[in-house]
Parts: C-alpha cells; structure tokens; sequence
C-alpha cells in the first residue's frame, strides 16, 4: 500500500488538518494521488457540524463503495470530526469501510491504514495532550499558509457539536507556531492564517492571542496575518492594540454573531449580549479604520420567535457586514440543543435565511460599490477561476478583487484600482506607476 487519496470536507481547519495528514504520511513512504481510481487507499477527512455536510460525505462513500466491489484490496477510510461523531455507526452500518480515525489519530495514520488492510480498526480515542506541535504539514499551493494555534474548544455552545468531536481546548507553544510560520514563509507562503475554534482564547500559558500576532508581525518575508475565528466574549484591548499597532496583521475580521436576540444567545450559550457585540465592533472600528467585518448567523435555533429574527435583520441593517455566512439551524446529536423542541418548521427557515441573504447581498453591493474609484493593495493569488486572462487576488479587508492579467506573479503585492463591483467581487485596473513589491524569501 503506497498511493493514498485524501479527500477534504469541511472548514479551514480541515483543511490544515489534511496537509497534517499528507505530511505523515509522505514522511512514512505513502503517495498522495490526485485520483482515487489510482489509489490503494482512500481518506475522506470530513466535518460534523451540519448535517449536510456529512449527507455528502455518505454519498460518496456510495461512490466508493462502487471502486471497492472492482477493487476489494482498497481500503477506504473516514477520519475527522464525522469520524469521532459517529464512530459506531459508520462502522456498523457501511460494509465499505475499513478505518475510522478521529481528530487526535492522526499521527498513527500509517499504521492504521496497514492493519485496516486486514480488519476494520477505529482510532477515535481523544488525547487532551495532542497538538501535533511537532509535526511539520504538507501544505498545498497558493500564497496562503494555515497554521492552527489550538486544538479542541471549552465553549460549548448549545448547538456545537465541536468539544465532543475534538476535544477540550489546548494551544501550541508561541515558538512552535513561530517555526511553522518562519518555515512557511521560507517555501514561498506570503499570508498566514492562524486558525482556532475559538482563536482568540489562544494562550500557552504564558503568551497570550495578541504576543502571537506581534511575534509574527515581525517575521521578515510575511506580507500578511489574518486568523479565524474569534469569539466575542475574548475580543480584549490587548488584542485590539495588536491588531492597529501591527502592519502585517489585516484590518479583517469575522466576528461570529449567530443571533442578535440575547434570548437567543443565552439559549445558545454564547456568554455575551448584543450590546457587548455592539461594544466590541465599535471599539474594533474606532482603532481600525477600514476594518472589513464579516460574520456567522443561524436562523431557526429553537425557541426563535418571529421577534427575534427581527432582531436580528435589525441589527445587520445596523453593523452592515462586509460578507455573512448564513445557516438554517440542523440538530446535532451529542449537544445540548438536539434535546430542544424543534419550534421552527423547515419552511420557515428557508423562508426567514432566504430573506438575510438577500439583505445581506444588497448591503455587501452597497458597501462594495462605495470602492470604486479607490485603490487597493492586493496580494495577487494567480488567473481567475472564471476568466484565465485576469488575475485574482485579496484586498487587506479580504475582498475579491479581479483585474486584467499583467504578468504579476502570484504572492506580489499589487496595487489595483477599483473600477467596477459587485456584491462579491472588485473588479479593477492596475496601476500602472505603482511597480508591484515582492519581499524576499527568508
């Protein structure tokens, strides 16, 4: 067994936890495959916390089922936060696959992609001393490298089904995270993201959030830090200081809110009030100017009167994101909200997301047109997905901006300016008598 396809479902995290995982495995000999009809074994790294997610990831285990009945010596794993949610399950009732392998297994991941060769194996046990500090990830291409601070959550939010899948939280030492995001910027990465369930609680017991973000703003050859996402309720002056003070750090956040009827968020269990948000995005503002803010809703969370969703359209009126990650509330079992009367019909949920999408992407036109004329730094990322012939990239506040292809290389700083927009995007020219700036590696 040597060629492994891995497949990645989910978030960011999940994302850096693949590149961990294609990491041990290409130091133990294995191959990544781009194609699983090429592979001797398959892992699909999956998330947990809607249950669409994990409706896909059991469609295509159907898929895989097919490739196994031509190919019986294929082992087929799931590993992940779906693995550590419904261990027994899958195992019982999927004759297709043969490991299941949780958040903290990962570095055995060798080893039980061999013994699953012969028998089904389940490593699902969750280790509060993992962090895999000292395990270097096989990132994939782009300027943009990922970099977890925290493993786990202690929050608990009624309707997260993240503490149980991952664990208790627990954070890397600050020089660890600042090997990893010297060795990234030593392969070329010109952006990191430091990832984290709740990031900004990150503290290793004696450097807190905001001495990460100083100890990396002042790595040469890093252009950019970004990090998500921070909780609310942990949004401090220190971190706020850190932010304004440190040129490298983006004036970008997304600030999850969720709802904006503090019934709600104590029904949640989100330890803050609106008002509290309220402070904490003018305070961000105040000493950020051009801070690009976006964020998290659920609608239909049980017990969400018609008042309450009123609320909270009020509200998006009133703080007008930038961008917002929109959700109808699906139960997850393992939480404290799956024993909640559901007392929101499906119907209405569609009816009451369908009508803040459409808010929030007349606010996002709004606020993106006010652009045009203007110019923007962009680190330009490569050809647009749509159109070759441009070039795409992001703007300090995390926009989209798309421009005609000059030749800039990707991980170049390149000022844009704004001649067009739409509720996603920027489209721009670049400045010509702006010559584009490429730090050195190193």
């Amino acid at each position: 067994m040597k060629r492994v396809f891995l497949e990645t479902y989910g978030c960011q995290m999940n994302v850096a936890d693949s590149e961990l995982m294609a990491g041990v495995l290409e130091r133990a000999g294995f191959t990544l495959t781009g194609r699983p009809e090429d592979a001797d074994a398959i892992v699909l790294n999956t998330c947990a916390i809607r249950e669409h997610a994990e409706q896909r990831v059991l469609g295509r285990l159907g898929d895989f089922a097919r490739l196994k009945a031509a190919r019986p010596g294929l082992v087929v794993g799931v590993a992940g936060c779906m693995a550590q949610h419904l261990r027994a399950k899958l195992l019982d009732q999927s004759r297709v696959l043969d490991l299941v392998v949780g958040p903290d297994g990962y570095r055995h991941l060798p080893e039980l992609l061999r013994r699953a060769a012969d028998e089904p194996v389940a490593h699902v046990r969750l280790d509060r001393d993992e962090t895999y500090g000292d395990l270097e990830p096989r990132r994939g291409d782009g300027v943009r490298a990922w970099v977890t601070i925290q493993r786990g959550c202690d929050k608990f939010c009624t309707y997260c089904v993240v503490p149980y899948t991952r664990g208790r939280e627990r954070s890397l030492p600050l020089a660890d995270l600042v090997r990893q995001v010297r060795e990234a910027v030593a392969r070329g990465f010109r952006e990191v993201v430091f990832l984290g369930q709740t990031v900004n609680s990150y503290h290793d017991g004696t450097h807190d959030f905001a001495d990460l973000l100083r100890a990396a703003n002042a790595l040469e050859g890093l252009l950019r830090i970004r990090y998500t996402s921070p909780h609310p309720a942990d949004v401090g002056e220190r971190l706020i200081a850190a932010m304004a003070e440190c040129p490298r750090v983006c004036p970008q956040v997304h600030l999850p809110l969720q709802s904006a009827s503090d019934r709600v968020l104590e029904a949640m269990r989100r330890t803050y009030t609106l008002d509290h948000y309220r402070g904490v995005v003018k305070r961000l503002r105040d000493a950020i100017p051009g801070l690009g803010l976006s964020t998290d809703i659920i609608v239909g969370f049980p017990g969400e009167t018609e008042e309450d969703f009123e609320r909270t359209c009020d509200y998006m009126a009133e703080v007008r994101y930038d961008s917002a990650f929109l959700f109808k509330y699906s139960a997850r079992p393992d939480t404290r909200a799956h024993r909640l009367p559901e007392t929101v019909s499906e119907e209405e949920k569609g009816r009451r997301l369908t009508r803040l999408i459409d808010q929030q992407q007349a606010i996002s036109a709004e606020i993106n047109a006010e652009w045009i004329g203007r110019e923007v730094e962009v680190l330009v990322e490569g050809p647009a997905r749509r159109t070759p012939e441009q070039l795409t990239g992001k703007s300090p506040q995390f926009k989209t901006v798309v421009f005609p292809g000059d030749g800039t290389r990707p991980g170049t700083l390149r000022r844009v300016r704004v001649v067009g927009a739409t509720s996603q995007t920027l489209l721009g020219a670049a400045v010509v008598a702006a010559a584009p700036r490429l730090l050195p590696i190193g």
